[in-house]
C-alpha cells in the first residue's frame, strides 16, 4: 500500500526555470494515497495548483502558517501576521522594499508570514525579524520571514491529523532548507538532485534526477520500496 505523500512545489514539482512541469499533475492524481501540498507559497497558490491537478485540496502554505483540508472544512492558522507585518514596515523605514515591485503578488494573500526577494539585504532583513520575535529562512526562491514555531512540520502535523494519518506515516519530497523540518517528521524523506545543502543531508534518499524528473524518480523509488 502507497504511503500518505507530503511533497514541496517550487523546485520540486517543477522545470529548471520555475514553470510547473505539467508531468507532476498525472503524477500527483494518480498517486492512490492522500497527498498534502507543503509550499511556502501563499495559500491561494497550492489550493489552485490543487483545484487544476484534480486532487483533494490538502495544502499546507506559507512553510506551516496556513493548513487546509477541505474535507474538515476549516483553515488553521499558525503563524504570527502582525509580527511580519511590523517587520515589513520596519524593513521598509530602513530604506529597503522586498523587491516585488509595486503590485507584490507575492505577500498580497499571503496571511502569516513575509516573502522578501533574494536580491535585497540579508542583514537588515534579520534584525527586523529578530526584533519581532521572528526567523529569515532562505528556501532559495524568498527570504521568508516567520515564526520559528511554524514550520513544514508543524503544518503537516495539523494536515495529518485533519486526514486521521499519522505524520511518520507520510513520505516527503522537497529541495530546500524549509523542508528540512517535514523530512524529520515523516517515515522516509526524499530530496531532488538540485536540493541545498540542507534538504540533502536531511533527506533518507537524494534522487540521481533534479526538479520534477527527481520527484518522478522518488515516486518510483516509494513505489519499490513498498
Amino acid at each position: 500500500m502507497a504511503p500518505p505523500l507530503a511533497v514541496d512545489v517550487d523546485g520540486t514539482l517543477t522545470r529548471p526555470d520555475g514553470s510547473l512541469d505539467p508531468r507532476s499533475f498525472d503524477a500527483l492524481r494518480e498517486w492512490p494515497a492522500p497527498v498534502v501540498v507543503a509550499t511556502g507559497k501563499a495559500f491561494p497558490f497550492p489550493v489552485a495548483l490543487c483545484e487544476f491537478a484534480g486532487i483533494p485540496v490538502n495544502v499546507v502554505a506559507e512553510n506551516g502558517g496556513v493548513v487546509h483540508v477541505r474535507a474538515a472544512d476549516e483553515v488553521v492558522f499558525n503563524g504570527d501576521p502582525e509580527a511580519a507585518t511590523a517587520v515589513a514596515e520596519a524593513y521598509r523605514e530602513a530604506g529597503h522594499d522586498l523587491g516585488w515591485g509595486a503590485v507584490d503578488t507575492v505577500n498580497r494573500w499571503r496571511e502569516t508570514e513575509l516573502a522578501v526577494a533574494r536580491e535585497r539585504p540579508l542583514a537588515p532583513l534579520e534584525r527586523a525579524a529578530a526584533a519581532h520575535g521572528l526567523e529569515v529562512v532562505d528556501t532559495g526562491y524568498a527570504y521568508h520571514v516567520k515564526s520559528p514555531a511554524v514550520d513544514k512540520a508543524a503544518g503537516l502535523e495539523t494536515a495529518a491529523a485533519s486526514l486521521d494519518r499519522d505524520p511518520a506515516a507520510f513520505v516527503a519530497v522537497g529541495d530546500s532548507e524549509n523542508d528540512v523540518p517535514a523530512f524529520g517528521a515523516v517515515e522516509r524523506a526524499y530530496a531532488v538532485a538540485n536540493a541545498d545543502d540542507a534538504a540533502t543531508a536531511a533527506a533518507d534518499v537524494v534522487t540521481e534526477e533534479a526538479f520534477a524528473d527527481g520527484f518522478l524518480e522518488a515516486l518510483d523509488r516509494i513505489r519499490a520500496d513498498g
